[in-house]
């Protein structure tokens, strides 16, 4: 079984790859993405692909690839990289892993929520330039979670996840929205589910954690910023696409809302000279939710045994199913 691995994944999900019998490992052995060229030359006759988030798998490679391809499996939660309809045209079958990167991403979207609420990079940066001279009553001043307003666009894993850790902050209120009411997942933290503007409208913090589909692309707009608060917080800790940037950018330049969070960007990574990164009340990261080494390992591990198991016709521990 000749498969194909375009990064350089966690040791441990190369070891389960390369101790299972039969199983020959092609790897673009590299921190950095493979080039397009060798994704299509690596991916050639194999029988399996196990590709990150940043690999693009679509007819182009599926073709490269040929009949014999029969598995894919993602070190993502995320799979809107994936070509799906045609995936499910030629009966591959996919894995992926969620459930695993749940409490890290939880705990990177409340860190983002409480460095740009708290402008903690703004105040670094006064301590090493000279900016700090002396106490000010209202210098390096943010927002406190305590009495706030939470809103959560996807209440699913990660956003009960935030939602939990965020509660014993003092939230006074959560409020959700999605596709549909969730009553058994809101109930632990009385979350009302409330429709987008709403949402928008009464939420002191606005945390995005939706996964990226048709209907959720591109949804915070100049309508959405328009909406809230001026004292609000937005933080998207999920795909950058589901953000307008253009509309974000020129809603913290015009003082529409107090300041934002993303973990996310279109594109990735986000060009240096992007008009966002010239914002003192934007804070932005280089898209590290799940970047504790426990959970890559964990994610490399699953992403091999959902590879495993697909070639050798068994269930897959987290198959998405087509």
């Amino acid at each position: 079984m000749a498969v194909f691995v375009t990064r350089r994944i966690p040791a441990e999900g190369l070891r389960v790859l390369s101790q299972a019998g039969g199983c020959r490992v092609q790897q673009w052995d590299s921190e950095e993405p493979v080039p397009r060229a060798e994704l299509l030359a690596g991916v050639a006759g194999k029988r399996g692909l196990l590709c990150l988030l940043s690999d693009r798998i679509d007819r182009e490679v599926l073709e490269a690839a040929g009949p014999d391809l029969k598995v894919i499996s993602t070190m993502s939660v995320g799979f809107d990289h994936l070509s799906l309809e045609e995936i499910k045209k030629r009966g591959i079958r996919v894995g992926y892993t969620p459930d695993v990167l749940t409490d890290a991403t939880a705990e990177l979207s409340v860190a983002l929520l409480l460095a740009t609420c708290r402008r903690l990079p703004e105040a670094v940066e006064q301590v090493k330039n000279g900016g700090w001279t002396t106490w000010k009553p209202l210098w390096m001043c943010g927002y406190g979670l305590s009495d706030s307003t939470v809103g959560i666009i996807g209440l699913g894993r990660i956003g009960q996840a935030v939602a939990r850790r965020l509660k014993p902050f003092g939230v006074k209120k959560f409020l959700y929205t999605g596709s549909r009411p969730k009553p058994e997942s809101a109930a632990e933290f009385e979350a009302e589910f409330v429709p987008l503007m709403r949402l928008a409208e009464e939420s002191d913090f606005v945390v995005v954690t939706c996964a990226l589909t048709p209907a959720t692309e591109g949804m915070c707009n100049k309508e959405f910023f328009g909406r809230m608060k001026k004292t609000s917080v937005f933080v998207n800790t999920s795909r950058g696409a589901v953000v307008n940037q253009e509309d974000l950018y020129n809603a913290l330049a015009h003082g529409q809302i107090a300041a934002a969070g993303l973990d996310v960007t279109t594109p990735e990574p986000l060009p240096t000279d992007h008009p966002l990164l010239s914002l003192k009340n934007c804070v932005i990261l280089p898209h590290i939710g799940s970047a504790t080494y426990a959970t890559r390992s964990t994610m490399a591990v699953l992403a091999a045994n959902n590879l495993l198991a697909g070639l050798r016709g068994e269930p897959m521990p987290h198959e998405l199913l087509l």
